[in-house]
């Protein structure tokens, strides 16, 4: 058993490995109390005036206590992450890299303008941690990339992976968890989305491009499409074979 998990470990592609054992770490420290999640959580005024600027990677981190919640979590990051990055980025480390800063980077700009408007700053004050949406716009990405996959939830009712994000969403609702956390994973999805599949389609642009720092970053080997060696083809019949005269 203990083998089967180092090899299912190791098979993992490197961003999804290296953000799981993350994110897991930091948990597990919590939970024992190594770290404390009050040098984790997102602070504005921390980042800005003490310079704590590890709070913008740290958010993503910590998934709260180690739950029901918790395990579901751990396997919607590593089912999507590494189903993206073997997939859809296959050979593209830098773009699914990217991909992820992008999404860190809309999600923590949508908590501190939300933070300024009235009406709604309360309830994006209590969102401090954004692991949980960073993990749910990978599901979502997934879902638009793959929206014809059949799939089946708890084995009650099925349904096809384009509808995964609402029914999971759904479910959050019901078990009393926050939608909000869920909406801000499929807002920033969506941006991502739009801006790397559809608008390219609309308009022969690409706007999120990988910055060539990024890609100096991974070393990414191209996909090869291997090629049977010694195929011969049978000549054409006789009568296919054009007669010079």
């Amino acid at each position: 058993m203990a083998q089967a998990v180092e090899e299912w470990y190791k098979q993992m592609p490197i961003i999804t490995r290296s953000y799981l054992t993350a994110a897991i770490v930091t948990t597990i420290g919590c939970s024992l109390e190594i770290i404390s999640p009050y040098n984790l959580y997102l602070n504005p005024k921390l980042v800005v005036k003490q310079y704590q600027v590890w709070r913008l990677i740290t958010n993503f981190l910590y998934f709260r206590k180690m739950d029901l919640d918790f395990l579901f979590h751990m396997f919607f990051l590593a089912r999507y992450c590494k189903l993206l990055e073997e997939n859809s980025f296959r050979g593209r480390t830098a773009d699914f890299f990217y991909m992820l800063l992008f999404g860190a980077t809309v999600l923590t700009g949508i908590v501190l303008v939300g933070g300024m408007i009235p009406y709604v700053s309360e309830s994006f004050a209590r969102i401090i941690f954004l692991s949980n949406s960073l993990t749910f716009m990978m599901v979502y990405v997934w879902s638009k990339q793959n929206p014809f996959i059949h799939m089946s939830f708890l084995g009650l009712f099925t349904f096809t992976a384009a509808y995964l994000p609402w029914v999971l969403l759904g479910f959050s609702v019901l078990v009393g968890a926050s939608a909000w956390v869920d909406l801000l994973g499929m807002i920033a999805g969506h941006a991502y989305y739009f801006l790397e599949d559809v608008y390219p389609r609309m308009t022969g642009r690409r706007p999120l491009k990988t910055p060539a720092f990024i890609k100096a970053m991974f070393a990414d080997e191209p996909v090869v499409v291997a090629r049977p060696a010694n195929v011969h083809f049978a000549a054409p019949p006789v009568d296919e074979v054009p007669q010079i005269r």
